[in-house]
């Protein structure tokens, strides 16, 4: 199973993006994956290598690749705090057109799926691209804040949503918490986006990444992966529509 990093130009800037792909010349099914706080790491490289077991070519591009550590000390912001939505759509986009130009991706079947913050930007992502055919945010949170420039928040792009969504919730997490997901859910059903919503009892905030001991829970994780593998499986067998006819945004 091939791995590699490329680099792509997104508006004059370099971006690495961390590619997993199957064995064979396709065309493949393909799922970009959203990073969370910590970056491009072994965990975000780990899930993208599992995508690619299952036959999809996953790729994870590095939006951090912007800021700077001396952006972080002059500041004294986190990374994960100085993204800009904007430049994030810009990102995925860019992710999507490297697809887009390779012979041996299916780009009728392309979906997004990502971790933390990167569950909010697969939110933000199927909400401004319509090229995606599948969703899965893994505990997603500040999904009704604006990031940077934005005048709004993802939440409020919602109506935009043209693919199903698949959101994995941890019982006990303060962000995405309970509430949001009710929220969240009625939101969705607002505007007739079709989804699917799972808790897992006892779980946290992250509880997906092994590195993370104190929120890393087994149980949750073996059985959301399934479900996730299942849910890409249906929307992303064969070439699909660009979305449905759901209620125009206001």
């Amino acid at each position: 199973m091939p791995s590699f990093w490329e680099k792509l130009q997104v508006n004059g800037s370099e971006m690495d993006v961390y590619a997993s792909v199957p064995e064979g010349t396709g065309p493949f099914p393909a799922v970009v994956v959203a990073q969370h706080a910590s970056g491009v790491d072994k965990f975000i490289q780990d899930m993208a290598d599992k995508l690619a077991g299952a036959g999809y070519a996953a790729v994870a591009p590095d939006l951090f690749h912007r800021i700077t550590d001396e952006m972080v000390e002059s500041t004294g912001k986190t990374k994960r705090d100085q993204l800009d939505d904007p430049l994030i759509i810009d990102d995925i986009n860019a992710t999507v057109d490297f697809l887009n130009g390779h012979s041996s991706i299916d780009s009728d079947r392309i979906g997004i799926t990502g971790f933390c913050m990167g569950g909010r930007v697969t939110w933000l992502a199927a909400a401004t691209n319509p090229v995606f055919k599948a969703a899965v945010p893994y505990y997603g949170g500040n999904i009704m804040v604006p990031w940077g420039s934005a005048t709004q928040a993802p939440f409020a792009a919602t109506c935009n949503i043209r693919c199903p969504v698949l959101f994995h919730f941890g019982e006990v997490d303060e962000n995405p918490s309970q509430d949001d997901m009710v929220v969240l859910d009625a939101e969705l059903n607002k505007f007739a986006v079709p989804h699917q919503f799972y808790t897992y009892p006892g779980a946290n905030h992250a509880f997906m990444n092994p590195a993370n001991p104190p929120r890393y829970q087994r149980a949750a994780a073996e059985m959301s992966w399934p479900r996730t593998l299942d849910f890409f499986g249906r929307h992303l067998s064969g070439a699909r529509p660009s979305g449905y006819d759901g209620p125009p945004c206001e």
